[in-house]
């Protein structure tokens, strides 16, 4: 395999000049940037990423630092994303994933794609929370995607949980339920406090007489991942009484809506005709897996990858926090 100083002797040039061909050609001259072009060409020296430049490949490189959304299914769009926005623009893209809680693997994940030399950086999370940017990624460009943060002013891109929960509780209002059962997901995550907003603001904007409705709360403990626990509330009043006082199970996420449909039908009611059922997250499309098919609502994904990725194409200037729509899955469980 060709080496650098192979390089640097077929051309007849320093080593220092090989190295500037590959990271810094603007500052060679058009004679020794070619002479050090055809060394590689005949050599076949491609030393990293950078020196794909200098062997014709056009474009401009993003780097991505997946926070476990490579390895979460239903946030992995996200990265999907990214990879057809920028090939679409000409530009290139890698991804280094890492996980938050390890600051050896983050570090060295940060090293990663420092040496890739890229033109910008998407932060992204396979969960909605606020993110720590690490301080040698803020000499570059940097977009959010899934996460916020508080360290630097930063344009981020993340879902209008409002809005999908405030859809979800003004559909159940037009259908006439009144006694919904709310299981949410953590009680400090971003996304429960601005669903819960959405849903109640639905339902008494709606609602004309307001004691006729009643609705009740139960959260998971904080930065709980264990979704069956979202649904003890559940199996504790299944428990408890005979019927359920409840005509709605409004799931904080699908997962939790999937227990809900098995302890419900185990217990011998009908979903829809004895109590309704919704979701959130529409995760890798599961909700058409449900029986019945379940209402949900989808987190853009897609849509959070590829508005982070032309966010740096563009060049785009500003810091806001840019909420994207939720779509309501219309299933019949409710």
């Amino acid at each position: 395999m060709a080496s650098l100083k192979d390089v640097a002797q077929l051309a007849g040039v320093s080593l220092m000049t090989v190295s500037r061909a590959l990271n810094n050609p603007d500052k060679l001259s058009d004679k020794t940037y070619q002479a050090v072009k055809r060394a590689i060409d005949q050599l076949g020296y491609v030393p990293n990423f950078a020196a794909q430049n200098i062997r014709g490949v056009t474009g401009k490189t993003i780097g991505v630092l997946s926070l476990g959304t490579a390895t979460t299914p239903f946030s992995v769009e996200i990265l999907l994303a990214i990879e057809k926005t920028v090939r679409k623009f000409g530009w290139h893209s890698y991804v280094i994933n890492t996980f938050e809680n390890d600051e050896a693997e983050m570090e060295q994940a940060v090293e990663q794609l420092i040496s890739h030399r890229p033109n910008g950086i998407i932060i992204a999370r396979n969960g909605l929370k606020i993110v720590q940017v690490p301080e040698k990624l803020r000499q570059f460009p940097i977009a959010l995607a899934n996460c916020v943060t508080e360290d630097l002013p930063v344009a981020s891109y993340i879902p209008d949980d409002y809005q999908g929960q405030y859809k979800i509780g003004k559909l159940l209002v037009e259908k006439g339920y009144k006694k919904p059962l709310f299981l949410h997901i953590p009680h400090n995550y971003i996304a429960t406090k601005a669903r819960k907003k959405g849903f109640e603001q639905a339902f008494f904007a709606e609602e004309t007489d307001k004691s006729a409705v009643k609705i009740s709360h139960y959260f998971m403990q904080a930065d709980g991942e264990d979704y069956f626990e979202g649904a003890k509330p559940l199996i504790d009043l299944l428990q408890r009484h005979k019927k359920l006082d409840y005509d709605v199970i409004v799931c904080g996420n699908d997962r939790i809506a999937f227990v809900a449909y098995q302890l419900l039908l185990s217990h011998g009611y009908r979903i829809p005709e004895d109590i309704a059922v919704t979701g959130y997250d529409n995760m890798v499309g599961i909700a058409r897996l449900f029986i019945p098919p379940l209402t949900t609502v989808e987190l853009p994904h897609y849509a959070m990858g590829e508005q982070a990725a032309l966010h740096l194409i563009e060049e785009r200037e500003d810091t806001e926090c840019h909420k994207i729509t939720c779509p309501l899955i219309m299933g019949k469980s409710c």
